[in-house]
């Protein structure tokens, strides 16, 4: 049922997927202070992720939501997720993206992947967590993170959130990506082609549950893959990044044996000169109309609103605070 649902959502992304001509101007005003909730008329477009994963599906309802309950109209875009989106919304190419907390705080640190360089990046709400999802081939010997030594890996596509979190997570075992590990920077669906014929012995995804792609994996293979416990890296992945937390990926997501892993919040992110009324009416079409977007993906449930402001170090948006309260 839940492959059903997700294609299902992953169709409705499809027909919203896109980039737009006209763009909204980022004024009026980006600082907010008392500025106006209502959206001005113009084109935005949203970067969301891989076509198999749940940024894709969301980001695709989102748009629908903005377009269907506002002056704006609204696009998403497939894309390689986080680092990217954040480096092309930075550059004007979208006006909202998805990203992984980790990755949105290397962004305004200027770390990691951004080399020293600051983006000047706010967050519209933080949104539901990703989890962390190490599975691999029954028949691969690989128990733990440091048994992918010498093994064929998927790591994510170039410049993902996934990409970095791979990273880190095998840094935490001891092993370097470039080295240690025979690392296939492949897309979702490629990686999924790959276990399913052989040609590789595991993948690190990091996604809201379910993620499509992994559905059809453990659907086809079923106890042929399994899934890897992370929680005993946790203390070693704190040391990299506070915003890492663990929590179960359980039974019943995919019919796979329940196991802890590592999750990540996602955050909505915008450019800090967003305007604030546009920045303000997205950010309450996301709690009001929330009932809305839960029906495009159930990872949508954990969105809460009295976690929304939690987005440290990425400052919230002066028109999110306002949609806020």
């Amino acid at each position: 049922m839940l492959r059903k649902y997700a294609i299902g959502a992953i169709a409705l992304a499809l027909v919203v997927s896109g980039c737009g001509g006209k763009r909204t101007p980022t004024t009026p005003d980006a600082s907010g202070g008392g500025a106006s909730c209502e959206a001005s008329d113009g084109r935005i477009t949203i970067a969301t992720g891989n076509s198999g994963g749940v940024y894709f599906v969301v980001g695709g309802g989102l748009a629908k939501l903005i377009s269907d309950n506002s002056k704006l109209k609204a696009s998403s875009a497939e894309t390689g997720a986080s680092v990217q989106n954040i480096q092309q919304l930075v550059a004007g190419t979208y006006d909202i993206a998805f990203s992984l907390a980790d990755t949105a705080a290397d962004a305004v640190n200027g770390t990691g992947a951004f080399n020293g360089k600051k983006e000047k990046i706010a967050a519209l709400t933080r949104i539901y967590p990703n989890y962390t999802q190490v599975l691999v081939r029954a028949d691969s010997g690989i128990n733990s993170i440091a048994d992918m030594k010498g093994k064929r890996i998927s790591t994510g596509s170039p410049k993902s959130g996934t990409e970095v979190i791979a990273g880190r997570l095998l840094k935490s075992a001891g092993l370097n990506i470039d080295s240690d590990v025979q690392a296939q920077r492949l897309d979702l669906t490629k990686t999924a082609d790959g276990m399913k014929d052989g040609s590789i012995d595991g993948l690190i995804w990091s996604g809201g549950l379910p993620t499509p792609q992994i559905t059809d994996i453990t659907t086809s293979l079923r106890d042929k893959v399994k899934f890897i416990d992370l929680a005993p890296l946790l203390p070693e992945m704190k040391k990299i990044s506070p915003v890492y937390d663990t929590a179960p990926i359980p039974a019943a997501t995919y019919g796979v044996a329940e196991v802890s892993t590592i999750v990540v919040p996602n955050l909505l992110l915008v450019r800090e000169d967003f305007a604030a009324n546009n920045a303000c009416a997205v950010t309450k079409l996301i709690f009001d109309k929330k009932a809305d977007l839960e029906k495009v993906h159930p990872a949508v449930k954990d969105i809460s609103k009295d976690k929304a402001a939690a987005s440290d170090p990425v400052p919230l948006h002066p028109g999110a605070k306002q949609a806020l309260g």
